[in-house]
């Protein structure tokens, strides 16, 4: 197993959470022109050969991609496509602020799912900042959840569905991701989700995808 670095963790979070801001900007920018399932392909799709290219240089190709655990990189990868795609799709529906905030309901069901399936120790305080977190997810959501009459009203409300979906398979393909790094490289992980997901929504292909 691995040794705790905290801090690397906190940092490298961080700077997960400022991409995805910047992604989910350009997102939110296509959403009436491109369909989700075609943003997971090409978002997946595009970042194989950056992982490819990565690990030639640092000559661990023949080793970054080794999967000691192929059906937990295959769970993975299922619940982070459908994490992925459930969010892409509620940002058609709502502003870029409510997705975000929505979206913190995965960090905090992330939380509860290590306590339940790997489990991970939760201290009172933990649980009281969880608790603290999703009363205020759930505030965001309760305007959007009260469906007002007309096609405005349903779309918010399927809008904060989906996006509340997205966080709890977000929450689940963490907690994949945890039992992961405890005997795969980061980059396989990576790796396997991005070839995932790039199959996996293919799928969407005769569902109204459109030339770049």
């Amino acid at each position: 197993m691995r040794p705790a670095r905290p801090l690397r963790g906190i940092a490298l979070k961080l700077a997960s959470v400022l991409v995805f801001i910047v992604m989910a900007s350009l997102i939110k920018a296509t959403a009436q022109h491109v369909p989700s399932g075609q943003a997971v392909f090409f978002r997946s799709f595009f970042a194989i050969p950056v992982i490819v290219v990565w690990l030639i240089w640092r000559q661990e190709l023949a080793t970054g991609l080794r999967a000691n655990a192929p059906m937990g990189h295959v769970w993975r990868g299922v619940v982070g496509t459908l994490a992925m795609g459930l969010g892409f799709a509620g940002l058609g529906y709502l502003p870029l602020p409510e997705v975000t905030a929505i979206g913190y309901a995965a960090p905090l069901l992330t939380v509860i799912f290590a306590a339940m399936f790997l489990g991970e120790e939760v201290r009172l305080f933990r649980i009281s900042a969880v608790v603290l977190g999703i009363i205020g997810v759930l505030i965001v959501l309760a305007p959007r959840l009260s469906i007002t009459p007309g096609a405005a009203g349903m779309a918010e409300a399927l809008g904060a569905m989906l996006v509340l979906g997205g966080a709890v398979f977000a929450a689940l393909a963490q907690v994949f991701v945890r039992k992961l790094v405890d005997t795969e490289k980061t980059a396989a992980i990576v790796f396997y989700f991005s070839l995932t997901a790039t199959v996996l929504s293919l799928v969407t292909l005769p569902f109204g995808w459109v030339w770049p």
